[in-house]
């Protein structure tokens, strides 16, 4: 699939174990949907593919499954993490315990074949990640591939029924945005946007995400642990209110269990399930943000 199969298997002398949930205070609706998360190991099965610049956690998919089990998600998305470059080997192999009460999101260059990104989309995979995330010296995460991929792959993309998941720092969609829309290809941002709350609304990147979402032009995920201050979340509560309220129908909840890189501050999905419950403030729309819009975005069945 691309260079990462010529890359040796990296098994991490340490592991953390993530921090699992309690019960929610609240009942999620019927086929609610976890919309992102990740699984890591079990690494003597699926070692890494680059050494992990975080504490990998011991996250196999029955613990994953366990999870959604105490917060009451009857579906969930996994997104692959970055150590584990393009091999899908760990990814897929949720995808198949979990059957179709899940979806995936992989890795994937311009050198990927048709007959691996077939594979991909047989095995529960609705989409690839795309990041922008750079270390200091501004390399690429090893394992990641980034934005200027989009464009080569979207017509095989399109015609595989595979949509562009994106994460970087806020500021690269105001450079990248204006002409990844223009591709015809579903995009769907991470961890609203990956916003600075003290900026406020009237940051450029705030706007052309705010602008793109309610056009229809993106999707974007309510992932509010990278975004605000815990334990309320109050700072960001305005990103989260002003996305639900410019579109509705194109924004999907998820927990980003099991928290990488957060350390002691990563909250419990519980937690974060609770104060989405509050914001969202209706049934209608909890309905469409945990239920309809991911079923409609991934293709779980109607029920």
């Amino acid at each position: 699939m691309t260079a990462d199969r010529e890359t040796l298997p990296y098994i991490p002398a340490q592991t953390e174990a993530p921090r699992m949930p309690g019960r929610p205070s609240h009942a999620l609706p019927g086929n609610a949907c976890d919309a992102h998360c990740h699984v890591f190991g079990p690494f003597d099965r699926f070692p890494l593919r680059h050494p992990s610049s975080y504490a990998a956690p011991d996250a196999p998919a029955a613990r994953y499954l366990s999870m959604l089990d105490t917060l009451g998600a009857q579906r969930g998305v996994l997104v692959q993490p970055a150590p584990y470059g393009a091999d899908p080997a760990a990814l897929l192999d949720a995808l198949r315990h979990g059957g179709d009460r899940l979806r995936g999101v992989a890795v994937a260059d311009a050198s990927v074949s048709d007959a691996e990104l077939r594979a991909l989309r047989d095995g529960g995979v609705r989409a690839l990640r795309f990041l922008e995330a750079r270390d200091p010296a501004g390399r690429l995460f090893p394992g990641s591939v980034g934005f200027d991929q989009i464009a080569t792959l979207a017509p095989r993309m399109i015609h595989h029924g595979l949509h562009a998941q994106l994460w970087g720092p806020c500021d690269v969609y105001v450079r990248h945005l204006p002409a990844l829309v223009r591709l015809g290809l579903p995009l769907v941002i991470d961890h609203l946007g990956s916003l600075v709350p003290a900026r406020g609304p009237h940051d450029p990147a705030f706007e052309i995400l705010h602008k793109f979402l309610a056009d229809g032009a993106i999707w974007i995920k309510l992932t509010l642990c990278r975004v605000g201050a815990a334990p309320s979340y109050a700072d960001a509560r305005f990103i989260h209110d002003a996305f639900t309220s410019a579109n509705p129908d194109q924004v999907v909840w998820g927990s980003d269990w099991p928290f990488v890189r957060m350390g002691d501050r990563a909250p419990t999905a519980d937690a974060l399930l609770d104060v989405a419950w509050d914001w969202l403030g209706t049934d209608a729309l909890r309905r469409k943000v945990w239920a309809d819009n991911p079923q409609r975005l991934y293709g779980f069945p109607a029920e």
